[in-house]
Parts: structure tokens; sequence; C-alpha cells
């Protein structure tokens, strides 16, 4: 697709430059125990693999996946998942253990510099050379250690049922004929209140999911929705997202943050102060039963819809547009598209362990089994020539978002929090949006603890 290349090249930009080599000590590749690349080789036979998963939402996928691969192969694969927000932690510990495992992930240049130690060169191997763009690897002094291996987007997904439903009401107070009218903040807040006043006839509780803001469970407003505002703030000043300069945030943008989440807040099935107990799983629920129009997701969400018991929402009514927050030139705005996750092999594991690694992400990538799951199943966009034009994911959610990629004079926004300092910052983050949301505290202490977590956090780095 024409805007392929260039969303790729988006992802290339956080990429770790070589000076992130020059401290911490040599991994074990880069003393001369480099393994050969499966080119020209025999394929690793009879070997357990273990891999530690991040995304729970894909875990019975990957499970299933491990089934056809010990069909196909005779080789085991483990497939262990991190509970949401706890990859690090798990990592962590089981990389001392004798359940260490062979495939991890990390999110960057942030994951790179803690990881570096175990991450093994994969240059020699062949995901890496079917990498479509080589760039857009974590890599460092010529040597790749982390292969991208899904392009992703987010925003927010809407049902079109509901929303056509509203355009026929008689007595509405918008003059909207088509979502393609609302492309900026003013328009939507529009829209989505004049829903909310409608609701009723319009058989919903709220127009948006519940903004669930659990502890553990708020990545969806910590993470995804700050990387819009925090990109903005990032891109006004140059910031090269590999360098000393992200260690400073004013939180510019906060204000315009502000505006999206309180029409999250003000315009949901339920009240703002009632929303520290809700979770990801129980927004998308809402979502996949007709109980709300909207809500706010990534191309990862179409397993968690269409698994509800009960679903109502049909893949032809599934639609995704970007989220508008009232940033000057956000009726140009695309989608947040990139991938937060790069594929590495434990350089601490037995050469076996990795030849087998190497095995069997070539053919998650290559083979037909594998290729069928990677795209109906996990429903990923991936970065290798291994894939035609047909094999793309047929997902309502990744079919939106290669839509918006393929739109003209449309800018995507990619995904730069990855440099996001750490999850301790997050925590404090979500934190203090609960206290907002449930008017303990006002918005200037979010936008300081915003402010000052960032700075602690990023002195430690």
């Amino acid at each position: 697709m024409k805007s392929y290349r260039k969303i790729i090249c988006c992802i290339a930009a956080v990429s770790i430059m070589t000076s992130l080599t020059a401290c911490g000590r040599k991994n074990n590749n880069e003393q001369g125990n480099v393994q050969e690349g499966q080119n020209g080789q025999t394929a690793a036979k009879n070997v357990t693999v273990r891999f530690l998963n991040f995304k729970p939402e894909a875990a019975s996928v990957y499970e299933e996946i491990a089934r056809a691969y010990k069909d196909e192969t005779g080789n085991t694969l483990i497939v262990e998942t991190a509970a949401n927000n706890t990859y690090e932690q798990t990592l962590s510990a089981k990389m001392s253990t004798p359940e260490a495992p062979v495939i991890f992930q990390i999110n960057g240049p942030r994951g790179y510099a803690n990881w570096r130690d175990y991450c093994l060169d994969m240059t020699d191997s062949d995901i890496y050379n079917h990498l479509i763009d080589k760039s857009a690897a974590v890599s460092a002094n010529g040597m790749a250690y982390g292969i991208p291996y899904a392009v992703e987007g987010y925003g927010i997904i809407y049902n079109d049922e509901i929303i056509q439903g509203y355009f026929a009401l008689e007595n509405r107070a918008t003059d909207f004929v088509s979502m393609d009218e609302v492309n900026s903040y003013e328009e939507l807040k529009a829209l989505v209140e004049d829903m909310q006043a409608n609701a009723k006839e319009l058989g919903i509780k709220g127009v948006f999911a519940a903004t669930s803001l659990k502890s553990g469970d708020d990545w969806r407003w910590t993470t995804h929705l700050a990387n819009i505002p925090i990109h903005r703030e990032f891109a006004d000043n140059n910031i090269d997202l590999t360098g000393e300069g992200v260690k400073a945030l004013n939180f510019a943008y906060g204000d315009n943050y502000r505006n999206i989440f309180d029409l999250y807040l003000n315009n949901s099935t339920l009240d703002r102060k009632m929303l520290g107990s809700k979770i990801t799983d129980e927004s998308m629920a809402e979502f996949a039963l007709g109980d709300c129009a909207m809500v706010q997701n990534g191309s990862w969400a179409w397993s968690q819809i269409s698994s509800v018991q009960g679903n109502t929402v049909s893949e032809e009514n599934i639609r995704m547009m970007p989220i508008y927050m009232g940033l000057e030139g956000e009726e140009n705005q695309g989608l947040c598209i990139g991938t937060e996750n790069f594929l590495c092999i434990n350089s601490a594991a037995k050469p076996e362990e990795q030849q087998a690694a190497k095995d069997f992400l070539f053919w998650l990538y290559s083979s037909e089994t594998g290729k069928d799951m990677v795209v109906n199943k996990l429903g990923f966009i991936a970065p290798f020539d291994t894939f035609t034009d047909t094999e793309k994911p047929s997902d309502p959610l990744s079919r939106e978002v290669l839509r918006w990629m393929d739109k003209e004079n449309v800018q995507t926004i990619p995904w730069s929090f990855t440099v996001f300092p750490s999850q301790t910052f997050k925590d404090d983050f979500g934190a203090a949006l609960l206290q907002y949301a449930q008017g303990s505290r006002d918005w200037n202490y979010v936008t300081e603890r915003v402010r000052s977590s960032w700075e602690t956090e990023s002195s430690m780095l």
C-alpha cells in the first residue's frame, strides 16, 4: 500500500541509536556466541521454546499457534502470558530461573536499554531478512536486537448502526449526515453530546463505554490517549526520541487531553465517580452488547468484541475514527499507527533453543499455517515481505487501520509512548486521573503530577 513504508519509517524513528551500547556489559552474542541463522542450515528439532507473551487478549490465540506448531514441526512452544501492566516484572522474575523465556518482547528504546544484555543479534535470521524495512528493527552497531512483528492502530471505535440511527432522528441538534464530516474536537463534542441527550431513543446507556480506571488497567488513558498531546509537544520542539530531550515534559497540551477525557467521562454508560473498579474487558463488553456507541481502543480489540456472548455488533458496522482533542490542524489527523513491541531472542539461552526460536518466528510469519494465524486470528498487519496483498487481516478493525493508512493528505500519529519513562509514571498518571474523575482533585493536580512524575522517573534512566 502506498502509505505502508511511511508508517514503517515512523516506527524507525524510535529505533535505538548506536550510543546505547556504549554502557553496560556486553551481551553474549557480542562475545562470539552468535549462533548461525537458519539460512542453509537444518532447523532445530525436538526443542522446547518458551515465549513470554505481552498481550493478554491474544493468549488463547498463541496457545492455538503452539498446538499447530507442534503438529507441523514436532517442536514444543510453551506460551506464558503476563497480566496487564506486569510484563517487565514478570520478565525480570523469570529471567533468572530455569523457565526463562527464549523469546521475549521489548518496547523499543526503553526496553532495549533495560534488556540489552539478554538480546541476541538477529541480523542473520530469516525473520530479519524478510523485514520490509530493516531500519524498523531496534538496532545498535549495525546489529538487530528487536524485530517489529506487527503494525497496529488505535482510535475511537464506533458502531455505525447506532450512528446511522442517530442521523435518522428527526429532532436532533446537529446537521451531520456522515461521520466524514466529523473531523475536529468541536464537531465530535457536538455529535456526542446530542447523542447522549438522545440516548434513550437510540437504545444506549451512554455514548462512550465506561472509562476503565482500575489501577493496572488504565493503559488506554495513561499510554494511548497521552501519546497524542505528548507526541505533539515533542514534535513542536523537534525532540529526538532517542536523545536526552525526552526527559523533559511540560504537558503543554494537557488541556487538550482534558477535553477528550471529559467528553468520555461525561457521556458514558457509567457515572464518573464509579469508574475506579472498571476494566477494559468490561468496556469492550458494553460496546459489544450495544450499550454504547463508541469506545477508545485499537485494531487488536476485534477478538474481544466478537467473543462476547450476546455480541450485537456486526462486522459491517465496525468503524474507527481519529481521537480529536482540539489540537491545531487536527482536521488532517489520522489514527495512531505504529508498533510498541519487538520480538527478541534470549542471548543467554542454549544455542539449540536460540535456533529453534528463530525457526519458530520464521515459521509463524512465512508458513501457510502461521500466516493464517497471524492474519486471521491475531489480526496483525505484518511488516514482512512473506505476506502478499491478499494476506492482510480481514477483521473489521484491521481493515479500518488499512483504510486510514491509505487516505490521502492524512497525517498518521506515530507511537511516541515507547519513550514514556516508566510504568511508575503511568501508574502515577492513572491514580491522578481517577482522583480527577471522582472529583477529589482538580485538573491542575493532574498536570502537576504528570510533570513531576515524568521528571522523577526520567532522572533514573
